[in-house]
């Protein structure tokens, strides 16, 4: 059995009402799935407008190994604390998808005492909002295959078409496939095209994005399927699919309300990619949340250097949010990783000489912490660092690291022990949040969005990972010409890059300097608000995990429920 599982089933629920009144949520605001989920209805936002805000706090972490460093249990955890300490606090996270793994993930909503429950129903369809998001993405699909069909009155040209169907699991095999095959022409035009994962459409993004559903309608008009013969845009909007969507959308759209293993609330909605998208939970449980709580705790996807600088770039331009706090996880097995003496594998073993006190490591590796520390006070927030301990751990290797970050300017840097103990083990991290929390900042953006795409581009690759120099190959060069002519350029640039190195290449640990950043591909997810430059080799960049990874929801022969590895 696994210990994530076995602590999820034993949590006492609350029912979702109870926690829903403990944050302030009045019953008609909550649409109930079951006893223990419910939807919160937007109007909660216009009963509480002229409600101050609470804290917003980001927890981004290093680097990451494929082992991932526990950011996920950390925001969690983080928000046990809060609520010990007598503040009202929220934690909001993404939904895990099928897609990924070869079964259910599980733990995607965090680990040991620090989860969001139940776990079973958090891993399955919740309720229901990736079933919208693929049905509405394949609405607009059939779309434009039918409109092709039936004489193709907006001049579509089929070599342009980039919108593809998606479904939630990893199926290899329909990732590239012809469609339209048959004796009859009623059975439609073949082309070439394929199936993406859910998390990676452009309607989940928009959905992570959008602040109300008029917004939501705006943002499924913007879409950019393919161009014309003459080269311009085709949009959702010109094949009249957009209201469709919308109303394929109208519930997936409310934030869902779930507890912790401590019984307080949480928001779990939407799950975009990091990489090809900002990779953060949605704008409107935040929104709802700031306006609920003392503290919001959400997370940003990977490391710094991707999700926390989409979150501001990108999440917090269009939400109109602020950060108050970034909380920085940290842990002592990827320092030593990313000092390059040892390697770490999912599915493999860990090196021995990963759970053995080594010093000189740690020292080497702590350039990766140096940097990330750096990427968050770019933007003018202050930065805790969160030290993810594990039994292997020592004294001197945590003592080290805490002085190394403090002195790179952090504002603490102290033990989280929030997997094994929940809240207890995260008081200190608590204290140190809310001491950095109410200090004044000096928040600013990356970029302004009138500087030229490549200015964007250049700014990110040279400014947060660190590149020399960014080159563009020939396919980049023209897809940047076409979006600026098309008005495009005006829109904020989210970087597709490997999460495993501050690099565009994996195997480049610690604090890479003088490389090249090479761009291979500009594409626009116009709808969602943002384009995207493919960094790299897209087989070193994978949006998925090379293997299965967390845990895994099965039923066994007698009908229960139980985790395996």
């Amino acid at each position: 059995m696994n210990a994530d599982l076995e602590i999820a089933q034993n949590v006492k629920l609350k029912s979702i009402t109870e926690v829903a009144a403990s944050i302030g949520l009045k019953e008609d605001e909550l649409e109930y799935y079951g006893r223990h989920i419910a939807k919160v209805d937007l109007a909660v936002l216009k009963r509480l407008q002229r409600r101050r805000s609470g804290r917003y706090i980001d927890v981004t972490a290093i680097t990451p190994t494929p082992l991932g460093e526990g950011k996920t249990v950390t925001t969690i955890g983080l928000s046990l604390a809060l609520n010990r300490l007598g503040k009202k606090a929220i934690a909001a996270v993404r939904q895990p998808s099928l897609g990924p793994v070869f079964g259910i993930k599980g733990g995607a909503a965090g680990g040991g005492r620090s989860q969001v429950v139940p776990m079973e129903s958090i891993n399955l369809h919740l309720t229901g909002d990736f079933h919208a998001i693929g049905v509405a993405n394949n609405l607009l699909a059939a779309y434009i295959d039918n409109h092709i069909q039936k004489g193709n009155a907006l001049d579509i040209d089929p070599f342009t078409i980039t919108w593809k169907r998606v479904l939630d699991i990893n199926d290899r095999d329909l990732r590239c496939i012809v469609t339209g095959l048959g004796n009859s022409r009623s059975n439609g035009i073949p082309r070439e095209t394929g199936f993406d994962i859910t998390a990676a459409s452009e309607v989940m993004a928009i959905l992570s994005l959008t602040t109300d559903l008029q917004d939501l309608r705006k943002r499924l008009g913007r879409i950019v399927v393919s161009m014309n013969s003459k080269g311009q845009p085709v949009t959702a909007e010109d094949l009249k699919c957009a209201g469709a969507m919308a109303v394929l959308l109208k519930d997936a759209i409310k934030p869902n309300l779930l507890q912790t293993t401590e019984g307080t609330a949480a928001f779990v909605h939407t799950g975009p990619f990091a990489n090809i998208a900002p990779g953060n939970s949605s704008v409107l449980a935040d929104m709802i949340g700031l306006k609920l709580a003392d503290y919001v705790v959400t997370e940003s996807g990977f490391g710094a250097d991707m999700g926390w600088e989409k979150f501001v770039d990108i999440k917090c331009r269009y939400s109109g949010l602020v950060p108050d706090a970034v909380v920085m996880v940290v842990t002592i097995r990827a320092l030593k990783a990313h000092s390059g003496r040892y390697m770490v594998v999912a599915g493999k073993p860990l090196d021995p000489g990963l759970l053995e006190e080594d010093i000189p490591a740690i020292k080497d590796g702590s350039a990766n912490m140096l940097k990330q520390i750096e990427n968050v006070r770019i933007f003018g927030v202050p930065v805790v660092v969160a030290i993810n301990r594990f039994t292997s751990d020592s004294d001197r290797e945590i003592d080290l690291v805490s002085r190394i970050a403090v002195g790179a300017g952090a504002e603490d840097a102290v033990v989280s022990e929030v997997w094994r103990k929940g809240g207890e083990g995260g008081i200190e991290l608590a204290q140190a949040v809310i001491k950095a929390a109410r200090k004044p900042g000096n928040f600013k953006f990356l970029y302004p969005l009138d500087m030229p795409i490549k200015e964007k581009i250049e700014r990110i690759a040279t400014r947060i990972y660190g590149a020399e120099e960014v080159a563009y190959e020939p396919l980049a060069e023209k897809q940047i010409k076409l979006f600026t002519k098309a008005g495009f350029d005006n829109l904020p640039v989210c970087m597709a890059k490997t999460h495993l190195s501050l690099s565009h290449d994996p195997t480049l640990k610690g604090r890479p300097h003088g490389f090249k950043m090479p761009i291979r591909e500009v594409r626009a997810s116009v709808g969602a608000g943002f384009l995207y430059a493919l960094c790299g080799d897209m087989m070193t960049m994978p949006g998925l995990p090379s293997v299965p990874a967390g845990n895994f929801v099965d039923i066994d022969k007698h009908g229960k429920v139980v985790g395996l590895f």
